[in-house]
């Protein structure tokens, strides 16, 4: 029956684990029952460097704990490593500049209160923007309860950085930048290089949250020219739960969780083997997709027809060019996003506004963008992946057409 097909174009929220990397973490989730069989007798250990996706998972005997010098360890701590060496690969790093963590809030947690925790005899400024996400927010939140003074610079219409109000904004006392690379909600491209060049005149550390970034568009430390960038596993086909921090080789931040010497003494815990090589499996798919073009061409056919079925009372909120190649974030003019979604029950997508005790309030990054009211309640984010198909955007436009047009 039309309209009972579900779709999903929400993947800046979440992706599907991919089928590859499902394969790589399915080499460290042998039977409970193989346990003592020959499979776990004599492994043979070579080199874990070889090709191929799950080459490196050296079969079912990397049970044991990473740090531990015998048969069962050396497996897994050879996995973990051949992992780090594909996130390095995917951002043009060495992989000993890579930190395993549990996904991109730490990351950031860590960057931000690392440096700050480090920083502090030297200054106690921080600069961010106004549409960071809120797992850089609220860090910084956190740390002004312990004396840290924080600037947020504004963003213009297209939710876009200036970098000459990043320059305005450093004092004596900035120790830290943190500038997203690309928006979660509209999906625009901060000018992260050219801030990167500003805070490395002024010798102060620079980090980015390319937790929307990595995966969809090239995100190479050296060309950004950052100290500290976040990455979230399950913004591009990893499990939700894992992700890195880079952390610039000669840098030292404080660590965030204290305990044992692992990850190099920066970040204690037994390794999360099975997560730490879906990673590293997605950073590998990764590279084959960089620049999404095709799932480029599908998100400008939405908004072409978009604009084909409702003229001027659909609104693109970003930049129209510098923007993710999978996201699109429109306002419809005089509706409530949220009104609308509710009646495509079937099309996952999210809204750009909230409504608490009957008030609808835009969000925070729309109205940072100076996006008024009137049009942000209508804004919905649709975010295309690897899956994405034309059939799909055509039946989310015939839907919409049908909920907006035709009510």
């Amino acid at each position: 029956m039309p309209g009972t097909k579900r779709i999903y174009l929400d993947y800046n929220a979440s992706t599907p684990i991919a089928p590859e990397v499902a394969e790589v973490m399915a080499c460290f989730l042998p039977d409970a029952s193989s346990i003592g069989s020959p499979m776990f007798g004599d492994p043979m250990i070579g080199d874990p460097m070889t090709d191929g996706l799950i080459a490196g998972c050296l079969m079912a005997e990397g049970f044991g704990n990473p740090s531990s010098t015998h048969w069962a360890g050396v497996p897994a701590r050879a996995a973990i490593e051949r992992a780090r060496g594909q996130v390095a690969c995917l951002l043009g790093c060495s992989p000993e500049e890579i930190v395993f963590t549990s996904g991109g809030s730490e990351s950031n947690n860590h960057a931000l209160k690392g440096a700050f925790f480090s920083l502090q005899s030297q200054g106690n400024h921080i600069i961010t923007s106004k549409v960071e996400h809120p797992a850089i927010l609220q860090p910084c939140r956190f740390l002004e309860t312990l004396g840290a003074k924080v600037t947020h610079v504004p963003v213009d219409s297209t939710g876009m950085v200036d970098p000459d109000d990043v320059r305005k904004s450093i004092t004596d006392k900035t120790i830290l930048i943190s500038i997203m690379h690309a928006n979660n909600e509209a999906g625009t491209i901060q000018p992260i290089a050219e801030i990167s060049r500003i805070a490395r005149e002024r010798g102060i550390l620079f980090h980015t949250d390319a937790a929307q970034s990595v995966g969809k568009i090239p995100a190479k430390v050296e060309e950004l020219g950052v100290d500290l960038l976040s990455v979230a596993g399950h913004k591009f086909y990893a499990p939700k739960g894992v992700g890195c921090l880079y952390i610039r080789k000669g840098v030292r931040i404080e660590s965030l969780i204290h305990g044992a010497g692992h990850e190099s003494g920066r970040r204690a815990g037994t390794e999360n083997v099975l997560l730490d090589v879906a990673l590293g499996a997605a950073c590998e798919l990764a590279s084959a997709w960089i620049g999404m073009p095709e799932t480029r061409k599908l998100r400008d056919l939405l908004f072409e027809m978009l604009q084909e079925t409702f003229a001027d009372k659909v609104v693109l909120n970003g930049h129209a060019t510098k923007r993710l190649p999978n996201t699109l974030n429109v306002s419809f003019v005089g509706q409530s996003g949220a009104e609308v979604l509710s009646k495509i029950p079937r099309v996952a997508a999210t809204t750009g506004s909230a409504c608490h005790s009957g008030l609808v309030k835009i969000s925070p990054v729309l109205e940072a963008m100076g996006v008024s009211p009137d049009v942000g309640n209508g804004a919905i984010r649709f975010s295309l992946g690897r899956e994405t198909t034309r059939e799909e955007i055509m039946e989310v436009i015939s839907r919409l057409r049908r909920v907006i047009l035709d009510k």
